[in-house]
């Protein structure tokens, strides 16, 4: 395993770090939780010391089944990162709800502190100040009180927003979604981090499956290689001088072994390196939706994100129409039923026009 140093800390974090929202869910609905936790401690046999959670994932059961993993470890040889933000603690922003919800957490993952506590999934500069406001106090305070080792922040802004939400200087490292998609779009938000001094963590590395699920568009990652593509988009984030930790989800043994073949012999780049590298190579669309499903609670019970999916296809130049009907089997009429309340795109994280491109399906599928 290749290490990274965490910032100015003096930790040492291996490259590539287990999300853990990808445990096997048919052994999660059999209340298999024991045997979920394996692959995180083969996943800490390999040398992987960095687990990543939260609250909600895989129906609630993360913390839960990650916790059994660590119980059976020492507690020096990982680091453990949850997650909260206004949503978990009910929408109050009170101390006590705060401390409800981290104690919880703690629980959980069997733990008497965390090394990393996220403030979660801030969407927009105005939502990072809110949280801030509601919030980051309760943070410190149970910093002080020992429960927590770092504050540490997760986003889906933009480059110029996440440069203004680091010169805050109130983290130590963010959480951010970065891939061979949108990489041109988010650099300067992990070269602000990197000056500060601040660790990087990339969520998101394979694009929500598209790059390992459109092999021959993405086929130029893997040039001087014997890596496949996936692990090629994983080798191509870690190589980022910037870039501390790549997590990526496992479900599997098998799963855990490819990715960590994709950081041997790793050699690191500045960012700017890396652009210029591959300025000329493939694609870099910001502009596909990556699949994080937050926008499927639409009023009219439209299946946003299977026509999200869909409009994929058009991007890369394939068949849209083919896609809903064949693969999804669902009906293009659907998407006529749109009454534009924007509720879709203000909880979209990439702050894509869905309204438009329901339009555009219903005028050109039906």
């Amino acid at each position: 395993m290749f290490y990274k140093q965490y910032g100015d800390t003096d930790m040492k974090v291996s490259a590539i770090g287990m999300g853990c929202m990808r445990y096997n869910m048919e052994d999660v609905n059999a209340g298999n939780l024991s045997k979920c936790a394996e692959v995180a401690l083969y996943a800490h046999e390999k040398g992987i010391n960095y687990f990543d959670t939260a609250p909600f994932y895989c129906d609630d059961k993360s913390e839960t089944i990650t916790g059994i993993a660590l119980s059976q470890l020492p507690r020096d040889s990982y680091y453990i990162s949850s997650k909260t933000n206004l949503g978990t603690v009910g929408g109050k922003h009170t101390a006590a709800d705060f401390r409800k919800r981290l104690e919880t957490t703690l629980q959980r993952l069997n733990v008497e502190y965390l090394d990393f506590y996220h403030l979660w999934c801030v969407l927009s500069l105005e939502s990072f100040e809110e949280s801030l406001d509601a919030l980051y106090g309760f943070f410190e305070q149970a910093k002080a009180d020992g429960l927590i080792r770092n504050i540490v922040f997760s986003s889906h802004m933009q480059g110029d927003e996440l440069e203004a939400a680091v010169n805050r200087n109130l983290f130590k490292g963010m959480l951010i979604g970065y891939n061979a998609l949108n990489y041109r779009f988010r650099q300067k938000g992990i070269e602000a981090a990197h000056k500060k001094g601040m660790g990087v963590v990339v969520m998101n590395p394979l694009g929500g499956g598209l790059i390992p699920g459109n092999p021959d568009v993405f086929r130029y990652l893997t040039e001087g290689t014997d890596l496949n593509v996936a692990q090629a988009a994983l080798r191509f984030v870690a190589s980022h001088k910037e870039i501390t930790i790549t997590l990526n989800g496992f479900t599997t043994n098998q799963h855990v072994d490819e990715a960590c073949k994709s950081v041997e012999n790793l050699i690191e780049k500045p960012a700017k390196e890396l652009l210029m590298e591959y300025e000329n190579k493939g694609i870099a669309l910001n502009n596909l939706c990556t699949g994080c499903a937050y926008c499927k609670n639409c009023p009219q019970d439209i299946d946003i994100p299977k026509f999200m999916d869909a409009y994929n296809q058009k991007i890369l130049g394939n068949d849209m129409k083919s896609r809903i009907k064949h693969h999804w089997n669902i009906s293009a009429n659907k998407a006529a039923d749109c009454i534009k309340c924007g509720n879709c795109e203000a909880q979209c994280t990439q702050h894509l026009p869905i309204i438009d491109r329901l339009e555009e399906i219903a005028a050109t599928c039906i």
